[in-house]
């Protein structure tokens, strides 16, 4: 058995202290008081249909990861709207190499959204434009499709706006006391 004399034992308590006074959580978990997001499907400019229901999916995914953060298609029932719009795609540009074999290919997707109170009407997040792009190297083995392509830079836009979103709900629960 291993014995830990009181300088041993004084250490290990003095680490587990610093470990817990450091500060670190877990970016992609809420665990505020109860949040209500009314989210309605994001307009869509594009010709490319579904894309507004694709990206409806992947962001109630992401919101799905935080118990306290409840999603509603009732805007009466929301502490907060969360509201999209898809401006544009370009799919794709592509490079060529000097055999005319495609080489890359660049899926551009821009899009605006809003992060709002619906209690007090404040703006807490707006992006007027972003731009999401991927890159893809393609081969005669490996080719990627647009959709495929598409797929990665919703999931990494949603990731994107659901950390922003839960920063911003940190930073409101901050200024005002918890009334929930």
């Amino acid at each position: 058995m291993l014995k830990i004399g009181k300088l041993g034992r004084g250490m290990v308590l003095l680490f587990a202290l610093f470990l817990s006074g450091c500060g670190y959580y877990f970016p992609h978990v809420y665990t505020g008081p109860t949040r209500f997001v009314y989210m309605p499907t994001w307009q869509n400019r594009t010709n490319k249909l579904g894309l507004d229901n694709k990206i409806y999916q992947s962001l109630a995914h992401w919101f799905q990861k935080s118990e306290a953060i409840n999603l509603t298609k009732d805007k009466t029932k929301g502490d907060l709207i969360l509201t999209g719009e898809i401006l544009s795609i370009d799919l794709p540009s592509v490079s060529w190499d000097g055999v005319s074999d495609a080489t890359s290919t660049k899926v551009k997707l821009f899009v605006r959204y809003v992060l709002k109170d619906l209690k007090t009407g404040a703006i807490l997040w707006e992006v007027p434009r972003k731009l999401y792009t991927a890159d893809f190297t393609l081969n005669r083995d490996n080719i990627i499709t647009e959709d495929e392509a598409l797929k990665i830079i919703i999931e990494d836009m949603s990731e994107h706006i659901y950390l922003g979103t839960l920063n911003k709900i940190r930073k409101q629960n901050q200024q005002t006391p918890a009334t929930h």
